[in-house]
């Protein structure tokens, strides 16, 4: 069931939530944002009342839950990046935005954790960071989209791994805190939050579901998987967002994007080839499911 849960987070993130989206394009990113934080946080409530058995307590609260307010808006950025690309088509940015996060991550544990890194993490990260600076001296420009949405997510991740709380108490505490500066640009936004049209209104209270969900799925993959299978299938989702944007969207891969898209592949390579050897070197705990692995808690993204 792990496969199946993780299929259906990665899957999600990469086809259906930018599909989503981009049905929603009558409605400015800004306003689709404020929205999903509403109905995210009405449908985190209700799971959180439903399965207040199985959610680890915050309390006592301790100075570093303080950091959720850092969080709740390093991931408000991000929703509103990625919505912005995938409304204004740029799939591609998106993808590759989400391409180099995990690298990103990497290099942030290693620099403010004082994670160590192997041999050839470094050399992934570097073969990456190659492949940026090849495209940007070709293009003469910066992926400022890309760039953004890999480092935002990417410091959300060590904000989230620093404050330590359950993944689903912590994903509604980003959105309580929010909700009141999304809720005051409903009020005054002259866009509908409920729409008169019912396939709009629909559309825009899934935006709740299609939010929360997936990383529900990914929370029970994380508990049934080991981590370099959780670390591959990662890739499932910009994969799917790559595709998604050339054959049904349209978008050009320019000779630059290839040649970054290419580096930035070959350096997934190499970390997903240093994963996979770390893992089977890893013994399994006593008394754990064979195909379990201690891993960090589950992250919400876009």
């Amino acid at each position: 069931m792990g496969l199946v849960y993780a299929l259906g987070a990665y899957l999600s993130w990469g086809l259906v939530v930018p599909v989503h989206f981009r049905l929603l394009s009558a409605f400015s990113p800004s306003h689709i944002l404020a929205v999903r934080i509403l109905w995210s946080c009405l449908f985190a409530v209700g799971l959180v009342l439903a399965w207040r058995r199985r959610v680890r307590s915050p309390f006592p609260l301790r100075p570093r839950h303080g950091l959720l307010v850092v969080s709740a808006g390093l991931i408000g950025v991000n929703w509103l990046l990625y919505l912005q690309a995938v409304n204004g088509g740029h799939l591609l940015d998106a993808s590759l935005g989400y391409y180099i996060n995990p690298l990103i991550s990497v290099a942030l544990g290693a620099v403010v954790l004082g994670e160590r890194l192997r041999p050839l993490q470094v050399a992934a990260v570097g073969v990456a960071a190659a492949g940026v600076g090849i495209a940007v001296g070709w293009a003469g420009a910066v992926p400022v989209v890309a760039l953004a949405l890999a480092v935002s997510f990417a410091l959300y991740g060590l904000v989230r791994k620093i404050v330590g709380v359950d993944p689903l108490v912590g994903f509604l505490a980003e959105t309580l805190i929010l909700m009141p500066a999304a809720a005051t640009w409903v009020a005054l936004s002259p866009e509908p939050a409920l729409p008169p049209d019912p396939r709009d209104f629909a559309l825009l209270a899934l935006t709740g579901v299609t939010t929360a969900l997936p990383l529900i799925w990914f929370a029970a993959a994380a508990e049934r998987l080991r981590l370099a299978t959780l670390g591959l299938m990662q890739y499932l989702a910009p994969t799917c967002l790559l595709a998604l944007s050339v054959l049904a969207y349209g978008e050009e891969l320019a000779p630059h994007a290839v040649a970054m898209f290419g580096l930035i592949w070959l350096a997934l390579a190499l970390y997903a080839f240093d994963l996979l050897r770390a893992g089977r070197r890893s013994p399994v705990e006593p008394g754990a499911r064979p195909d379990a692995a201690r891993i960090p808690r589950p992250l919400p993204r876009a």
